[in-house]
């Protein structure tokens, strides 16, 4: 894990509206999650870190108790829905209210078509369409009570083009797309916005001691802007998405990645 607090430090808060408000974040103990919950702590936001595993949970909530941040920490399975109805209603009994859905929790894995087998596709089924959509359902119900609120789901660029081995991973983030324009359409009339972000290629721990320099140049001289986006950066969209200086969007993909989904081929490799 990265040194949560130098990131931390590293963030300049611009939503002094979102200070006190509710979030949920899943599967934010890693990753862009862990980004995206650092980013609306430093917004003062009171966020509910989740993740699958509890000794996840913990290692993150304890770095964020040494940031003075107020947190939740629920460990939960986001393919289980007595897991997702516990999630919601510990956060209800703590704080009384949820501002703010980040749909994060997904499997990533992504194979060859005749790869893909019922397990898998099943497992992302549950964990990546069948849990955000029940998520959302859960906090709509809330926050139609509570005048309103913001469902923000991270997609991926996957969801808008293909992208070689994929498999069943772009289908799961197709739906997600469509997920979110639809019940856009529905929760207007409760003051509720729906939106996605879909990342590009985004650092990673495993990513970056696994690739080595060589393979790291050819990798990012793909991406227009000749590098990959950071979680904090993914973070820095969901916040904007969520503050008032966002109140007229919603049912919108916004893509994060650098110019990739742009561009028909990479500069260097014109058609």
């Amino acid at each position: 894990m990265n040194d949560i607090k130098a990131l931390y430090e590293t963030i300049r808060p611009r939503y002094p509206e979102l200070a006190g408000q509710v979030a949920i974040v899943t599967g934010s103990g890693r990753g862009i999650g862990l980004g995206i919950a650092l980013r609306l702590a430093k917004e003062r936001m009171s966020v509910v870190i989740n993740d699958l595993t509890p000794e996840v949970v913990t290692a993150t909530a304890a770095e964020f108790n040494k940031l003075d941040a107020e947190i939740l920490a629920i460990p939960a399975d986001m393919s289980r829905t007595a897991d997702i109805d516990r999630l919601f209603e510990q956060t209800l009994q703590t704080y009384g209210r949820v501002d703010l859905l980040v749909n994060n929790a997904a499997d990533l894995r992504r194979v060859n078509v005749f790869d893909v087998d019922e397990t898998l596709l099943d497992y992302q089924i549950a964990n990546n369409i069948r849990g955000p959509y029940l998520c959302a359902q859960r906090a709509a119900e809330i926050m139609s009570e509570g005048g309103g609120g913001n469902i923000i789901s991270i997609s991926s660029v996957g969801g808008l083009r293909a992208q070689w081995r994929g498999l069943p991973y772009d289908v799961t983030k197709g739906a997600i797309d469509a997920m979110t324009r639809a019940m856009a359409l529905e929760l207007a009339e409760y003051g509720i916005r729906v939106n996605a972000v879909a990342p590009g290629a985004i650092s990673s721990e495993r990513r970056s001691t696994a690739v080595d320099e060589k393979t790291l140049h050819d990798l990012t001289r793909r991406i227009p802007l000749n590098r990959f986006g950071t979680a904090l950066e993914i973070g820095a969209a969901v916040s904007f998405l969520a503050s008032p200086d966002a109140t007229y969007i919603t049912g919108q993909v916004l893509y994060v990645d650098g110019g990739l989904t742009v561009q028909l081929t990479p500069k260097h490799e014109p058609i």
